[in-house]
């Protein structure tokens, strides 16, 4: 089998239908679109959502809560993922990044205490909480806030 004798498999593709090309073609005159009203004209369907003149369904339903546009969203990491590392390695987001331990890096990295840690590490991030540091430290670890 070669590229250029590829072709689809028998009656899986149609020819596109011509419409408005002669009366004999059987979509000649009103190209399908039948005589008269409003979708036989020139732009003549409706917007997304339009409910013919009815309040439409998202403007009956009420609004509610608000989007807070200086919320600040970390990447999260519990103590107890960084034991696949070898003592004396130094934790980044880069490297957690590459280990797919988060996926984004988001507006930074927060390490949480969940679980327990016993490898001594030096761990890189934008915030800990009280209970990581607690945890790294107490490994003979150290925490770097970046």
């Amino acid at each position: 089998m070669q590229l250029h004798n590829l072709k689809p498999t028998p009656g899986s593709t149609k020819s596109r239908k011509r419409v408005g090309r002669g009366t004999g073609s059987g979509t000649g005159k009103t190209a399908g679109t039948g005589h008269k009203g409003q979708n036989s004209r020139s732009g003549g369907r409706t917007r997304l959502g339009f409910e013919g003149g009815q309040t439409p369904l998202f403007k009956r339903l009420p609004k509610r809560g608000f989007t807070n546009h200086f919320r600040v969203e970390y990447a999260t990491v519990n103590v107890s993922e960084l034991n696949r590392y070898e003592e004396g390695t130094v934790v980044t987001p880069e490297l957690l990044l590459q280990d797919r331990l988060i996926r984004k890096n988001l507006d930074g990295l927060k390490i949480l205490g969940n679980g327990n840690i016993d490898v001594k590490l030096t761990v890189q991030a934008n915030k800990f909480t009280a209970s990581a540091v607690e945890k790294i430290q107490a490994a003979g670890g150290s925490v770097e806030v970046i």
